[in-house]
């Protein structure tokens, strides 16, 4: 978990009946997202399956670093102690309880905030994180006929390609500019502002994905990847 770290990001909490997946779920999102507040609030105040109504209003106070929390729940239960730990806010306006799926909702989010998207961004985010699969690919010349795209084959130089954390840090830099860029690997291709729509070409180490951008930024866009790339995403 980490601690509320920037000012003007959205913070997230994780809700579950487990203590044990609240905190895995929550290091997992922590580590897409090293300037985010994600904290986790599993099990009763005696150790065992449930949830704790007071931990949960504790921790979107703590997660809240100016930006407001999106909150997560694994069970039906665990969401209405979240809406009722909400309810009982000075501004409930600042919180908002999604229904996502817990370990997808909570990347999705965890990246969007990392690139600091509004608190309404980063709640569709993680609601609409269990669509966020590579689709088949249109025909490869039809990349290169929208105007302006800019385009290139990058080699994977790290050992395991685009998995988490590497599609994480891809992700994250696309945020950060006016471009629209889409990966492609074999016969799929996915929006590279997605990390799981990344992840979900499985695309490995020593292979190349393509990278075609569009908007003002592209070029800087496909340059920022293929440096990625070329350091081995940092891994």
């Amino acid at each position: 978990m980490t601690a509320a770290a920037d000012t003007g990001r959205v913070g997230l909490v994780v809700v579950s009946h487990s203590e044990m997946l609240a905190n895995g779920i929550a290091e997992l999102a922590a580590q897409m997202a090293p300037d985010i507040s994600v904290l986790p609030v599993g099990g009763t105040e005696e150790g065992g399956l449930g949830t704790d109504y007071a931990s949960v209003v504790e921790a979107l106070a703590d997660a809240d670093s100016g930006a407001g929390v999106v909150v997560l729940y694994d069970l039906g239960s665990a969401k209405m102690t979240a809406e009722m730990a909400v309810e009982s806010a000075d501004d409930p306006s600042r919180y908002v309880v999604v229904d996502a799926p817990l370990v997808e909702g909570a990347v999705a989010a965890a990246v969007a905030a990392q690139g600091a998207a509004s608190l309404a961004d980063v709640a569709a985010a993680a609601e609409g994180a269990s669509g966020e699969a590579p689709v088949a690919a249109p025909s490869r010349p039809s990349l290169h006929l929208v105007p302006d795209a800019v385009s290139a084959e990058v080699l994977l130089t790290n050992e395991v390609g685009l998995h988490a954390r590497p599609a994480a840090l891809l992700a994250r830099t696309v945020a950060e500019l006016d471009a629209d860029v889409v990966v492609r690997y074999g016969d799929e291709e996915a929006n590279a502002a997605s990390v799981l729509a990344l992840m979900g070409l499985s695309a490995p180490g020593g292979k190349s994905i393509t990278v075609v951008a569009t908007g003002k930024d592209a070029g800087e866009a496909v340059r920022r990847i293929e440096e990625l790339a070329g350091r081995g995403f940092d891994d």
